[in-house]
């Protein structure tokens, strides 16, 4: 067994104070360096840093961030959704740590989607219909997995069904 324990730190955002939900951080018992190419592999990694050492991926509708000795979690609900995403982290880093011989480690990260490229194929209206100040912000959300062309209602029809075939290219769980 690689990671044994972590001790959870639960906080609301300093950037935005009115925000609804929590982010985490496991603080590990264990450096889980070691693993990170085979759970690049293995979950499907979205970005990976070879120094300092880190894999982020996306899982749950979450940006998660696993470092060497502490994991990250943006946007939980609550501290219950918090411990059921990194208990099962702790299970992924376990099993794939025992069947790292069957797995071939993987160090690149996955081609993403381009910021402009997406822009191009928005209103750019900054009507907030989306909810957010502009469509530089969707596109960024957009790029993220966070939101995706049915989250723009103003956006015609062939544009969504071009960005739907332009997102499909990349990697998103």
């Amino acid at each position: 067994m690689l990671l044994q324990g972590y001790e959870l730190e639960i906080f609301k955002s300093k950037c935005q104070s009115d925000a609804q939900g929590v982010h985490c951080f496991a603080h590990l018992n264990n450096d889980v360096r070691e693993v990170l190419p085979y759970l690049n592999t293995v979950l499907g990694g979205f970005v990976y840093t070879h120094e300092p050492p880190a894999l982020t991926l996306k899982n749950y509708g979450k940006l998660i961030t696993i470092h060497p000795r502490k994991i990250a979690v943006n946007a939980l609900r609550d501290e219950e959704e918090a411990e059921k995403i990194i208990a099962w982290l702790q299970r992924e880093i376990n099993e794939t740590w025992d069947r790292r011989a069957e797995i071939e480690p993987c160090t690149e990260s996955a081609r993403q989607p381009v910021l402009l490229e997406v822009l191009k194929l928005l209103p750019c209206t900054n009507c907030r219909e989306c909810h957010d100040p502009t469509c530089l912000v969707f596109a960024s959300k957009v790029i993220e997995g966070a939101k995706d062309q049915n989250d723009c209602p103003p956006m015609a029809e062939e544009k969504k069904q071009q960005l739907a075939e332009y997102l499909s290219q990349f990697r998103f769980d």
